[in-house]
């Protein structure tokens, strides 16, 4: 993989496309120029017969120039970058940070690559796609350009393995803030495919990246804990500690309260997991919301607090009325008109 840098200094990871694959993507766009080429040409011919020879072979190179170098230039500017050969082979042409080409990019590879394609029969093309690093041929170097893959074939990928219960807490005490990057992703990628390794690749594979991680934490691998378990635990040891980083702040960041506890908003809404409702929440139709936003009306003569359904809280607690509540423990219609109409 490639890794460009755009002008917003955004790292892209562009995969050059290999030489056979670029091979055959120009075989099939040459076939359709020189088919296309063969059929104006011989429409031409029998257009311009009465013409002397000189006239004739100006009509054969105008037309040469034009099939064989126009149209190409013309479909990748038109396209983007993709000719027909580049679409079935699953390539694009695009500048060296990333962008899509323009006329001038396509003029380019367009006219250096009649030289070093057409003229040569791609000998000039190949060796320079040999020698540089990205693939690229005097045309991509000249214009500023690089052809990639668009389509990656995907990857299936297992689900990293859990670590045997017993070595659950052991690696507690680990600073894991020096662990790079790069060494989580083999380990990563390590645990998901080792079923797949042969013993002998992957048994010495995984002491490596042990040792890598305990040089990186500063601890020695436990004598009593295997490479790969030794990998495992580490790696549940890390996502625990980041389960723990941003569970809590996205709880408190949302008003919630703690699981099964009576936080901000009291009592959990319609029993979701012991979570409690957001503090903020308003109640139902009413001011008394029971289970399912039912209103539960007060009873005559009652002092004045207004039952839930089901002795159930709503949002925010049970929320009594403010007249009804009495203010004072008064009741019977002494605090102020609320709207509520006990049934008579």
């Amino acid at each position: 993989m490639s890794e460009l840098v755009t002008g917003e200094a955004v790292v892209l990871g562009l995969r050059p496309a290999k030489l056979p694959s670029r091979t055959l993507a120009v075989v099939i766009d040459l076939l359709v120029a020189f088919a296309l080429y063969v059929a104006v040409t011989m429409a031409l011919t029998a257009a311009v017969s009465s013409l002397d020879e000189a006239a004739q072979a100006a009509v054969s190179v105008a037309a040469f120039m034009l099939i064989l170098v126009g149209v190409p230039i013309a479909v990748e500017t038109l396209t983007r970058g993709r000719s027909l050969g580049k679409l079935v082979c699953g390539l694009r042409v695009v500048r060296d940070d990333g962008g899509p080409i323009r006329f001038r990019h396509a003029l380019v590879r367009g006219a250096v690559g009649a030289v070093e394609i057409i003229m040569t029969f791609g000998v000039i093309a190949v060796i320079a796609s040999l020698v540089s690093a990205r693939g690229r041929r005097l045309g991509d170097v000249f214009a500023g350009t690089l052809v990639v893959r668009e389509r990656v074939p995907a990857q299936r990928t297992g689900a990293v393995p859990q670590a045997p219960p017993w070595l659950h807490g052991r690696f507690t005490g680990l600073d894991l803030s020096r662990v790079p990057d790069a060494l989580w992703l083999a380990i990563r990628q390590y645990l998901t495919r080792m079923d797949q390794l042969d013993p002998d690749v992957g048994g010495p594979l995984a002491q490596r990246l042990a040792a890598d991680l305990a040089a990186a934490t500063g601890a020695p691998v436990p004598a009593d804990v295997p490479p790969a378990m030794y990998l495992a635990g580490v790696v549940s040891e890390r996502q625990t500690r980041d389960a723990q980083r941003v569970l809590p702040v996205a709880a408190g960041a949302q008003g919630y309260g703690e699981p099964g506890s009576g936080g901000p908003g009291g009592a959990s809404v319609g029993g979701m997991s012991g979570w409690a409702a957001p503090s903020g929440a308003a109640p139902g139709p009413g001011g008394l919301a029971g289970p399912g936003g039912v209103v539960a009306p007060a009873p005559a003569g009652s002092p004045g607090v207004a039952g839930v359904a089901s002795g159930s809280a709503g949002r925010g607690g049970a929320a009594g009325d403010e007249g009804a509540a009495g203010r004072g423990g008064s009741g019977g219609g002494s605090g102020p008109r609320t709207g509520f109409v006990p049934p008579g």
